[in-house]
């Protein structure tokens, strides 16, 4: 604001610099992120430090060409609104017919403003009117209009207002049509997604083919995952698999391509987490000879090995900011081009993503693309953690025993006191972590049969007790898990007044402390990075109470 006030002032400073500094600033405005009416608002107010106007409004019209939006500089919307419809009609729909500026020198003279109001500028002022149209691919979708003193444009005249209010114009007509675009793009994507997920009731339960694939079990939790893997696999909308780290999400995306009609074409995975971002880029777009040092020949990317198959994306979360946006428009336009090169491509890929991050946080955070949130979140399935399948541990531990004795030509087996072990156990690696579990006994099992006293938590040597522990202050053979974005329930309702609420609050805190005092509560928050809502969830407490906590044992919360 004082460099725009600035440049006004300074005797030297030419109108086009003015403009020129002016457009730059307001199309910074335009393209960060926020609602179309506020940052409209924020425009105007720019626009009045680079223009000695009174008013100013940005009115975008509906299907009915009645105003749908109207923002001020410094007014309310309702204020804004009532300002408008003061304004001759005439005078605004010569602007929307013609798709022309309208200059009017002096609005008292003029027959359109016969009947305006001038009381507020007085009886002697003398008042100019400029307006322009708001274009959306050729079609006016709302104006643009100032009005100042006569006396403003006596050194500069209307000329360059008009050129500068013209570019302002045209950038703000091509911001309502991204905002509209991605408005209609993401309401076309829910509503696929409320389709999908209708089709999920009364379908059969038909997992024999997923069960090939190598999912083993047949727990309530996972036949409803099969169940609506076996539904979404007939189409070809976007898939997020959410679920904690070592839930087996690479073997769901490989069952939603072999159920699905892409089955006889190209699968292919990328692990997005394990490679920087220059190496990411060439590894999905591919690159041309020569495109930076190393590349000798040129090489097809991900994207186009998997060309009428499907890309499993994993780690989706990790990937950096600019990468998102890069990744974005290969998602919206389905073509992209090589490192390198200048030829475009066209791709037809099914893109099933995975991330055991809490997206929503990390969206709400700007950590992550809005846009790209719900172009890859069409139909989310969550994969549970196998402490909500504990039916289907012996299944997957007898699986897991099958394949180290095929590959090791052994015949190693499971005495009856050994799988009761593995039923009590958490396992906080999921799925990955009762393999290794089983492996490693077998491997260091003294006979043939796996006893109780083989494994490693029976002799207090069990790494991931240890390290869940540390995490999470809990007994060694009562793990805490880590959260995958979802809050946990509160296992009581909400009480119905604040009293009800605060001394629900003081108890549950009190018994939380109880259990772990002050120490508990410390490493929670150091597991959690000081961040209170994260330290909550492992401790699966609320939020208020993991602060009520804090202040009742007098933490003092370390900010970095």
């Amino acid at each position: 604001m004082e460099t725009s006030q600035a440049l006004k002032s300074h005797p030297k400073t030419r109108r086009t610099d003015v403009a020129l500094y002016g457009v730059y600033e307001i199309s910074k405005l335009l393209t960060a992120p926020g609602r179309l009416e506020v940052t409209l608002g924020k425009v105007m107010h720019l626009l009045s430090s680079f223009l000695d106007m009174r008013h100013g409004l940005i009115a975008l019209l509906g299907n009915d060409n009645g105003p749908e939006i109207v923002v001020g500089s410094g007014w309310s919307e309702a204020t804004a609104r009532r300002y408008f419809e003061q304004l001759p009609e005439q005078a605004i729909g010569r602007i929307v017919v013609t798709e022309m500026p309208l200059v009017v020198d002096n609005m008292r003279e003029d027959a359109l403003f016969e009947n305006f109001d001038f009381s507020e500028w007085g009886p002697s002022a003398d008042v100019s009117f400029v307006g322009v149209p708001i274009k959306d691919a050729g079609r006016v979708i709302g104006t643009l209009t100032i009005d100042a003193d006569v006396r403003t444009h006596e050194n500069f005249g209307f000329d360059d207002d008009v050129r500068f209010l013209t570019m302002v114009a045209n950038l703000v007509g091509q911001t309502v049509r991204l905002q509209r675009l991605i408005a209609r793009d993401r309401e076309r994507l829910m509503e696929d997604k409320r389709r999908l997920e209708r089709e999920l009731e009364g379908t059969a339960h038909d997992r024999a083919e997923l069960r090939r694939g190598g999912i083993v079990g047949d727990s309530p939790a996972l036949r409803a995952v099969l169940d609506k893997v076996r539904l979404v696999a007939r189409s070809n909308s976007t898939v997020l698999l959410r679920g904690e780290s070592g839930t087996g999400k690479e073997l769901f995306a490989r069952a939603l391509h072999d159920l699905s009609t892409r089955k006889d074409k190209p699968f292919v995975k990328v692990n997005c987490a394990a490679l920087p971002e220059s190496v990411l880029e060439s590894e999905l777009f591919g690159h041309e000879k020569g495109a930076f040092t190393g590349a000798s020949g040129q090489r097809k990317g991900r994207f186009e090995l998997a060309d009428g198959g499907t890309l499993f994306l994993d780690e989706i979360g990790e990937i950096s900011a600019s990468f998102q946006a890069k990744l974005l428009r290969v998602l919206q336009e389905g073509e992209f081009e090589r490192v390198g090169g200048t030829s475009t491509l066209k791709i037809d890929v099914r893109l099933v993503t995975a991330t055991n991050r809490n997206l929503e946080e990390a969206v709400s955070n700007g950590e992550f693309r809005a846009d790209l949130y719900y172009r890859i979140s069409v139909v989310p399935i969550f994969l549970p953690p196998l402490r909500e399948r504990q039916t289907d541990i012996p299944l997957l531990a007898h699986e897991f025993l099958r394949r180290f004795n095929a590959e090791h030509g052994t015949s190693v087996d499971f005495g009856s006191d050994a799988l009761p072990v593995l039923t009590m156990c958490q396992f906080p690696g999921n799925v990955r972590e009762l393999e290794n579990c089983v492996r490693r006994t077998a491997t260091l099992a003294p006979s043939s049969c796996i006893h109780a006293d083989d494994f490693a938590c029976q002799k207090d040597e069990c790494l991931s007790a240890a390290l869940w522990t540390s995490i999470a202050g809990a007994p060694a053979r009562g793990f805490v898990p880590l959260p995958i974005g979802r809050a946990p329930r509160p296992n009581h309702p909400p009480a119905s007044t604040g009293a009800l609420a605060a001394e629900d609050e003081e108890s549950e805190a009190s018994a939380l402390a109880g259990r772990g005092e002050r120490t508990r509560l410390i490493d929670a928050m150091e597991a959690a990075g000081w961040v209170q809502a994260k330290a909550a969830r492992l401790l699966n407490v609320t939020p208020r109470q993991m602060g009520y906590a804090l202040r009742k044992h007098d933490i003092p919360i370390k900010k970095f």
